[in-house]
């Protein structure tokens, strides 16, 4: 009897231990917002006219990060509107690649911006699924601050399990 108690006890508390093990890995682990901040310098170099494809400006965009995140991107933009108007729109996308606070990797940004009589909102996110390397599986926001001819940002973003 003191045998057979042993062993159901030994058995208790091996299925205890392979369930705690089993929790512990597939509990997901908790993800912390983060935030980088810099500044960055831009080029947007205006392309043809392209009549078929609308009455849109269009611009390649070449970016370079440096603060917390040391980076280059490549983008394209559309925009409409002008000066005359002080009114329009934008929307662009662009490829960001290098170290974001210590990890290396690339992701995708896309822009959504309005100007109205000089207000300017202006929505910038991380594609969902444009990460790589280091950076898988990251997603964010990045608020972008224009002073004069300095440009700066500040972007919160989350690592899974980091």
């Amino acid at each position: 009897m003191r045998n057979m108690m042993k062993v159901v006890c030994l058995v208790l508390a091996g299925v205890w231990i392979v369930a705690t093990a089993d929790a512990m890995i597939m509990k997901p682990l908790k993800e912390t917002t983060m935030t980088a901040r810099g500044t960055f310098e831009v080029k947007m170099l205006p392309q043809p006219a392209d009549a078929a494809g609308g009455p849109f400006a269009r611009f390649l965009l070449d970016k370079k990060f440096e603060g917390d995140l040391d980076a280059v991107s490549r983008g394209q933009m559309l925009a409409s509107g002008g000066p005359p108007s002080r009114s329009g729109g934008y929307v662009a996308l662009e490829q960001v690649a290098g170290i974001l606070n210590g990890k290396r990797g690339s992701f995708v940004l896309l822009h959504r911006g309005t100007m109205d009589e000089g207000s300017n909102p202006l929505e910038v996110t991380v594609v969902p699924g444009s990460g790589t390397e280091g950076l898988a599986g990251i997603s964010g926001t990045m608020t972008i601050v224009i002073e004069g001819a300095k440009h700066s940002y500040e972007f919160s973003y989350t690592l899974p399990g980091r």
